[in-house]
């Protein structure tokens, strides 16, 4: 039998506010998102392990207050002045900037000009102190910062995320098997988007539909690699 070769061709992750899918472990975040006149000084730092919605609510952030949206490995050689002209700046990935002076000397001088210009959410996986910093008046600028994190999903947000990546792909999977692999996976919305993307290329190759077994062996694959 001819194998298909898997091809990447999903449709991008729809990342409006209406595709945010609202739960316990983020609605602590979302009502400090919205509420900026709580962000002393227009500053705010949004903290999450990968796959928590950082990104998807950095999207939504700066689409609506014009904003644009900047990977913090994309400052260097940015004038921060003009990254600030809209009023508003979302940095995704703020803990990249560790260890690169010239990303370092960018998110320092950002800093400094948000007050003046407007407001700044930066999102990152971890707090400042475990960034690995080298700049420290930026240290001590980010320690200081106000934080708000996202949670541990609960069962139902990991499985109505396990729901739309599916979706994004346009990937079949029976709802029984969505509630059999949530009962059976972490609570880790990273891994739930390694799986999708391991279930559509097994799928995709198999040349059928998603199966039991296929998820099982995938879920156990990346339970055990961790990749």
């Amino acid at each position: 039998m001819t194998r298909q070769i898997p091809l990447d061709l999903q449709t991008p992750p729809a990342l409006t506010r209406g595709d945010f899918l609202l739960a316990d472990a983020n609605r602590d975040a979302l009502a400090m998102l919205d509420a900026p006149d709580r962000w002393p000084q227009g500053r705010l730092l949004l903290i999450g392990p990968d796959g928590s919605g950082k990104s998807h609510i950095a999207a939504f952030r700066a689409a609506e207050c014009g904003a644009p949206i900047v990977d913090a490995a994309a400052l260097e050689g940015r004038s921060p002045g003009d990254l600030l002209s809209t009023g508003a700046l979302v940095i995704d990935n703020a803990d990249q900037a560790a260890g690169h002076p010239a990303r370092e000397a960018a998110l320092f001088h950002l800093w400094n000009l948000t007050p003046a210009r407007g407001s700044l959410l930066l999102t990152a996986r971890s707090a400042p102190r475990d960034w690995g910093l080298t700049l420290p008046d930026l240290r001590s600028r980010m320690d200081a910062m106000t934080q708000v994190r996202l949670g541990a999903p609960d069962e139902e947000l990991l499985a109505a995320v396990l729901v739309k990546l599916c979706a994004d792909r346009q990937l079949v999977v029976p709802p029984a098997l969505i509630g059999w692999l949530v009962r059976r996976m972490d609570r880790d919305l990273g891994m739930a988007r390694r799986l999708v993307v391991a279930l559509d290329a097994a799928a995709l190759a198999a040349g059928g539909p998603v199966t039991r077994r296929m998820a099982a062996d995938l879920l156990d694959k990346i339970a055990v690699s961790g990749a």
